[in-house]
């Protein structure tokens, strides 16, 4: 297993009030550079490549996949691996403000054709990388994913919110970050306006990189997810949150954005891959958020409950329900700014 030690923080500098937020600059600008001018030059070929993308789906046909919230929970726990990502966190999306023209099937079918013309580019460029394999750290995989930030900034121009932009010591339980749906689930960055946070940017790119067979996985620390490479022979975090690719290690999410202590760690499995199931209960997590900001608190407590099922040995998601349930019982007595403690992105 490559060390990341070497790699991280170089050539990088802060664009951003975000201190701890940095990026490749020297290298993004040369490679932004150069994607744009495949990108003029190129329109047949990757309007082929997605017209190929169109016909063919990256999911399994051995498993049907949900096509509703309702059917997305009635999955069993050890079965959620065969269902997508992407559909998995744009069936979250259901219902909630911000999601009123949610069209599931083209933002699918946008994320297939984001892949492919993506897997065309990254072999066109190829070549950069052999000539100079130190300038990606001599690791063809952070070339791919460096690559595909680049891409998705560049040409898809995916953004993070710049109205949710915020230090972690401006975090504040009633900032209304779960407001709108599209800030915080990814058919915000699949439709038009191309925006997210930390709750949907890093659920893109593992959802593209899964479908280029890439072995990416999703990581909460307090207040954040993060993407990490995770495969037996190579393994490094990823944030990719800004302009580009950051590349760091454990470390580094064991401090920032919030400090973690041991117990937290042992207790809310942050720092840790992944599973299908408990991506599914960030997801769900991140629903119920948006759903007690509209005040719906019926639903609210329905969709922490079913976080729970998909991970019952998070505490984070036993103190979240039991929040909501106690807001539910007092609903009436309270005084009208009763807020929940964030589940995402302070328990994601």
């Amino acid at each position: 297993m490559k060390s990341v030690g070497k790699r991280k923080k170089q050539q990088a500098k802060q664009i951003d009030n975000t201190a701890a937020r940095v990026f490749l600059g020297r290298r993004l600008s040369k490679i932004a550079g150069l994607i744009t001018f495949l990108a003029l030059t190129s329109f047949a070929a990757v309007h082929f490549l997605q017209s190929e993308a169109a016909k063919s789906s990256s999911v399994s046909v051995s498993f049907r996949q949900p096509a509703t919230f309702a059917e997305l929970v009635a999955v069993k726990p050890e079965a959620v691996g065969a269902v997508d990502i992407g559909l998995m966190n744009l069936l979250c999306a259901e219902g909630l403000p911000g999601a009123e023209n949610l069209d599931v099937g083209q933002c699918m079918t946008n994320l297939d054709q984001w892949a492919q013309d993506i897997k065309w580019q990254l072999d066109q460029n190829f070549h950069h990388y052999q000539e100079n394999p130190a300038y990606f750290y001599n690791s063809t995989n952070f070339y791919k994913m460096m690559m595909m930030a680049s891409i998705l900034y560049s040409q898809y121009n995916i953004r993070y919110n710049p109205q949710r932009i915020e230090t972690p010591a401006e975090t504040r339980p009633d900032d209304h970050f779960f407001a709108d749906s599209r800030d915080i689930l990814i058919h915000g960055l699949l439709g038009s306006e191309r925006m997210g946070t930390c709750s949907s940017m890093p659920v893109l790119y593992v959802a593209l990189g899964r479908r280029l067979g890439y072995p990416v996985k999703l990581v909460a620390t307090k207040g954040h997810l993060f993407l990490r490479w995770d495969s037996p022979s190579e393994r490094f975090d990823m944030d990719g949150t800004q302009k580009g690719m950051n590349e760091y290690d454990d470390e580094h999410f064991k401090q920032w954005p919030f400090p973690l202590t041991d117990e937290e760690i042992k207790t809310n499995g942050y720092l840790q891959s992944l599973t299908p199931a408990q991506e599914l209960s960030c997801f769900i997590n991140t629903r119920a958020a948006c759903l007690h900001e509209a005040g719906r608190t019926r639903d609210t407590v329905s969709a922490y409950d079913a976080a729970l099922r998909f991970e019952p040995n998070w505490q984070r998601n036993r103190l979240m329900l039991a929040y909501a349930q106690k807001i539910e019982r007092a609903e009436n007595e309270l005084p009208e700014q009763v807020s929940l403690p964030k589940s995402v992105p302070l328990a994601p």
